[in-house]
């Protein structure tokens, strides 16, 4: 890949560099996409960027406890669930961006469920990393399907992230109870627990682990794959060959933003393809919104996947999630490994 500098991104950038305030933004991307939007935003607006990264659970959770006085101003990235979740109990705005037509048809549906509350920034399929090196060491197979992930040969040879902290693990939940119903979908997690060896609270944390060597498997997004591969790590993703899910990403404006117009601009910035092309820069190949934005060739290819018709408004709701995930406490992670 072609190296990027920060003085490209900034050329590329909008705006000028005249004082604009700041603007207090939770950023639930990886760390290095996060301090790159915010040192050229910063850079090219004059705004000063204050950066907090949590995953999109515990993002929600912040949230929810600051609702009476809100320190946030912009909520950037992470799975959409929670999101959707956000703008339901009310805690984000109505804001409909004259940037819209501009974006996929997947990130405007986003807007319109939420009642213009959220919208998609990117999207990304769910799949499993793997080790080749640890996994021909072990003489393991790659698994190619749901089922074959719970094979009592994979015992111990799998990380997924816990539920109640991680959007992309809320997101396998959800998948498989669409893909399979929920029954049969509980009893399947039940029987892949066996063969987890840890559930980190970080949804990028088990590919991390993946890349380097401290487990074989990790299900995961695919699309944080490549960036490990790029440091020179040992990791290949799959998309699971009977169906999964994918992530709306998404961002939203806080209710109670002590800083609403800056957020504002914030927002729409981060709409723009400019803003947008600077994921691949850091090593992040979501599929951006804005249909004008250049795609890397390491983006997952969308029409080669089997992807379900995931029900964004069902599965984003605060009650589903919190009825699912408490059955996943009860029934899945309450029993020996």
């Amino acid at each position: 890949m072609r190296k990027i500098s920060l003085a490209v991104l900034l050329a590329a950038s909008v705006g000028g560099a005249a004082a604009q305030g700041q603007v207090n933004v939770i950023c639930s991307v990886q760390a290095e996409w996060c301090n790159m939007i915010s040192t050229v935003y910063a850079r090219t607006t004059g705004t000063r960027v204050n950066v907090t990264m949590k995953g999109s659970g515990e993002a929600l959770a912040q949230l929810i406890a600051e609702k009476e006085n809100p320190k946030t101003d912009v909520w950037f990235g992470g799975t959409g669930d929670p999101h959707l979740q956000a703008a339901e109990q009310g805690l984000t705005v109505e804001y409909k961006s004259p940037s819209l037509p501009q974006l996929h048809e997947w990130a405007q549906q986003q807007a319109k469920q939420s009642g213009y509350k959220t919208v998609g920034i990117y999207s990304g399929p769910l799949g499993f990393g793997y080790n080749p090196e640890l996994l021909a060491k072990k003489k393991l197979a790659v698994p190619k399907t749901w089922a074959d992930l719970a094979k009592v040969e994979y015992k111990g040879e799998v990380q997924v992230a816990n539920p109640a902290s991680s959007g992309t693990s809320y997101t396998m939940i959800a998948t498989l109870v669409q893909l399979m119903g929920e029954d049969k979908a509980f009893e399947y997690l039940k029987g892949l627990h066996r063969n987890v060896g840890a559930y980190p609270r970080s949804g990028t944390a088990p590919i991390k682990a993946v890349a380097r060597g401290e487990t074989a498997l990790s299900i995961s997004f695919v699309h944080d794959g490549p960036g490990e591969k790029m440091q020179g790590f040992p990791v290949e993703t799959i998309t699971p060959s009977d169906g999964t899910g994918a992530e709306i990403g998404s961002m939203s404006i806080i209710k109670g933003s002590r800083n609403v117009d800056a957020a504002t601009k914030f927002y729409e910035w981060a709409l723009t393809p400019a803003a947008q092309e600077m994921a691949a820069a850091a090593k992040q190949f979501q599929l951006p919104s804005n249909k004008a934005a250049k795609v890397d060739p390491r983006v997952p290819d969308f029409k080669k996947i089997k992807l379900i018709n995931y029900d964004y408004a069902k599965y984003g709701a605060s009650a589903e999630r919190r009825r699912l995930i408490a059955r996943w406490e009860k029934e899945v992670n309450s029993l020996p490994r």
